[in-house]
């Protein structure tokens, strides 16, 4: 390695003899600048030139591809390096980089100075990003900073952090001074997130199901009580897809530990066959029925003598516990964990859970990763979702988020938060900026962990959870709180059943939605300015979002008025096209602030006119239902419109979608003078489990049935829909290689 480098350092020297040059990275002396992408520049100070090329938990990709780098050398050891985005000057004092040798200057926007960084600037207008829990939180609170800034620029400092070797954690060489990631993108958000991905790993595609309706609640049910809850979901007709354990499972009889909250019992691994005395059945006729179990766990106590599988443990770590007694657990030790993954879990897994909640909460007690300077949460989210990537499935983490590089580990608990309105406030505005650091799927407690015993509220943050990467309730242990939709009260239960039956049927276009987190490393809960970062109300309305490409929310945050709880909300609708109002079908023009009034049965939800919404017809399983009928819902377009979205399918389970099995569909809309015409393209690509036909639900507000309708080129008969205030066309079971062409006159 060491001669390696000497080579490299040698044909640096006989670039720098030459007054101008291309070079990527580029290596002067101590110090080496990789253009990462035309956006990102790695600039590290390493005595002896001995760089770093091991990861990080945040850096895992350094490829250089930025393919536009000049580099011109001035007299007096200066250099100036430009690439189509920025320009540095250094100048190579021998030192590390300080506040007179390293300066950066780009163009912010439409500014008409150019904006200079060096290494004391500091943010003054970040757009903010997430929190590490909101445990106990019943209000807004301050939050870490996000990638993007209105600055124009960002830094994240990997200086001394620990790296990767071998796949595991050790510190770097300490001859390794500096280690800096400067994002410099102006306005260009789009371009900063694809950075991230870069240098940090895009955010892979996730279990479809994890965002389906989840049931939890911290109790200790049996196996009868699980199972009736199911039978309620159905008898209801509110969807169900992940039903969690929480810690009333397992055992929670140990004698020693160092505990938590006054007990030792949060930490077990030995099933409760008392509450639950046939498990492996229970979770079988369960993932029959298309659930799937998750269980909760506070590893913290590592495993201790009471436990089922303490024996088998002890002989995989080889320890003589006479000598040692109980092993303490111990995140920073290889052997430790692998015996603790395994003897923890494997038999839970071979029951066939689905994967772990992590619900690490013991930074009070144990900081650090004994031998390192490393937090747990970070590591851990690392062990757990590769763990649970075996057997070519995705991987599938549940745990806090832990930081920059954690998108590679969706997806994340928001902790035990407290239900009221203020939080609600500030818990949708979260959400957003969470996505400006790559954190794109919370799963909250909806309506609250502690208290939030409001009807009224609990109805406002279940709408709020139609917008979010899953539909998850959650609960204190207290038998006055369970968040069973159907225990509160008549009127929030039809509300909130509409919302379970909205969610159930924007399936496809949620996981569609879901695939540009990974490929485009967009937000999935998309700030306004990511798409519109030149307006400036688009900064100005932190209560509502983009969800995915077409819609648009700004849920309900305040109490409403009158017999039907009616709440009012300033919406900023924006130009360049019109949006209609979801359950009125309303239209509204864009470029304009409006006053939306809405009942608790509704919330501000709009949609963009002339685009084609990918949906399915409601099914009590929304993610695992094969996709055999879809709907394509447009709402009308201006004169001239010529709009496409692409659908996208996999087997929502496994990695084959990283090996191209995957398939996508386009779907797009046109309007010329009189005429509409919505096509479905064929079907491109192959997935195991593909439905090889379906039928299609064209769904068209705001058209009469005096239109005159052709499929594929034959005339048909539309079916109108009060509901809908508007028609449907039905096209029977055809190949979905086979193009459907309606046109609407």
């Amino acid at each position: 390695m060491r001669n390696i480098q000497r080579t490299i350092l040698r044909i640096a020297g006989l670039l720098f003899c030459l007054p101008s040059f291309c070079s990527n990275p580029v290596v002067i002396g101590n110090s080496r600048f990789t253009f990462i992408t035309d956006h990102l520049v790695r600039m590290e100070y390493a005595q002896q030139g001995q760089f770093l090329n091991d990861s990080t938990l945040f850096a895992v990709d350094r490829t250089p591809r930025c393919t536009d780098v000049k580099v011109e050398r001035k007299e007096g050891n200066r250099y100036v390096m430009t690439t189509p985005v920025l320009r540095i000057e250094y100048y190579n004092d021998g030192f590390p980089f300080g506040q007179t040798n390293l300066f950066v200057y780009f163009r912010n926007g439409d500014a008409p100075k150019e904006t200079r960084w060096y290494i004391a600037s500091r943010q003054s207008r970040n757009l903010l990003g997430p929190v590490t829990t909101l445990d106990d939180v019943d209000g807004p609170i301050d939050r870490q900073e996000g990638l993007l800034s209105r600055d124009g620029w960002y830094l994240i400092n990997d200086t001394g952090k620990e790296i990767l070797k071998n796949g595991w954690v050790t510190e770097r060489d300490r001859s390794h001074v500096q280690d800096l990631y400067l994002f410099v993108y102006g306005n260009d958000y789009k371009a900063a997130l694809k950075s991230l991905q870069a240098v940090s790993g895009p955010s892979p595609m996730t279990r479809k199901y994890v965002h389906g309706s989840w049931y939890c609640r911290w109790w200790n049910y049996t196996d009868e009580d699980y199972r009736q809850l199911v039978r309620e979901y159905r008898e209801h007709d509110f969807p169900l897809d992940i039903m969690v354990f929480d810690m009333g499972w397992h055992t929670q009889n140990a004698k020693v530990g160092t505990g938590h909250a006054g007990t030792r019992g949060w930490t077990g691994y030995s099933w409760n066959r008392k509450l639950i005395p046939e498990p492996e059945k229970l979770i079988s006729d369960f993932k029959d029925d298309h659930i799937y179990v998750v269980l909760n766990e506070h590893p913290h106590d590592g495993i201790r003598p009471h436990e089922d599988s303490y024996k088998a443990f002890i002989r995989a770590l080889g320890a003589d516990t006479l000598k040692t007694g109980v092993p303490l657990f111990d995140a920073g030790d290889r052997n430790y964990m692998n015996a603790f993954m395994k003897h923890a879990h494997q038999e839970s897994d071979s029951m066939g859970v689905a994967f772990w909640w992590l619900d690490w909460q013991q930074d009070y007690l144990y900081p650090l990763v004994r031998g390192t300077n490393m937090k747990h949460l970070p590591w851990l989210n690392h062990i757990y979702y590769n763990y649970s990537a075996g057997n070519r499935l995705r991987g599938a983490g549940f745990s806090r988020w832990a930081g920059w590089g954690d998108h590679r580990h969706p997806i994340q608990f928001s902790g035990d938060a407290v239900g009221n309105w203020d939080l609600l406030r500030f818990e949708v505005d979260l959400t957003t900026t969470s996505g400006n650091a790559g954190c794109f799927f919370w799963a909250h407690d909806l309506g609250g962990f502690y208290d939030g015993t409001d009807p009224e509220l609990y109805t406002r943050w279940t709408q709020f959870g139609l917008l979010n990467s899953s539909l998850r309730i959650h609960s204190v242990y207290d038998k006055k709180l369970d968040r069973r939709p159907w225990l509160w009260g008549t009127e929030a239960e039809k509300a909130m059943h509409r919302i379970y039956h909205l969610r159930s049927q924007l399936m496809p276009y949620i996981y569609s939605s879901v695939r540009q987190c990974h490929t485009d490393m967009l937000p999935l809960n998309r700030g306004m300015y990511i798409e519109y970062p030149e307006e400036e109300k688009a900064y100005q309305y932190p209560g509502q979002f983009l969800f995915g490409d077409l819609l648009l929310g700004a849920p309900i945050t305040t109490k409403g008025k009158g017999e039907k709880k009616t709440a009012t909300q300033e919406v900023w609708l924006p130009g360049g096209t019109s949006w209609y109002n979801f359950f009125t079908g309303e239209k509204q023009e864009g470029g304009q602030v409006i006053k939306t009034e809405s009942p608790l049965d509704e919330f501000p939800l709009f949609i963009k006119g002339g685009h084609p919404l990918p949906m399915q017809p409601y099914t009590e399983r929304m993610c695992s239902t094969p996709l055999t009928e879809l709907t394509v819902r447009c709402y009308p377009g201006e004169e001239g419109a010529d709009n496409t979205y692409t659908l996208y399918e996999d087997d929502g389970l496994t990695q084959d979608y990283l090996a191209g099995k995957y398939a996508t569909t386009r779907l797009n809309y046109q309007k010329t003078g009189e005429q509409t015409i919505i096509t479905v393209s064929p079907a491109e690509g192959t997935y195991e489990g593909q439905p090889r036909k379906r039928a299609y639900r064209i769904e068209l507000p705001g058209v009469t049935t005096q239109a005159r309708i052709q499929v594929n080129g034959k005339k048909v008969r539309a079916t109108p829909d009060k509901e809908l205030n508007g028609i449907v066309v039905q096209v029977k079971v055809t190949d979905i290689r086979k193009p459907v062409v309606i046109k609407i006159q």
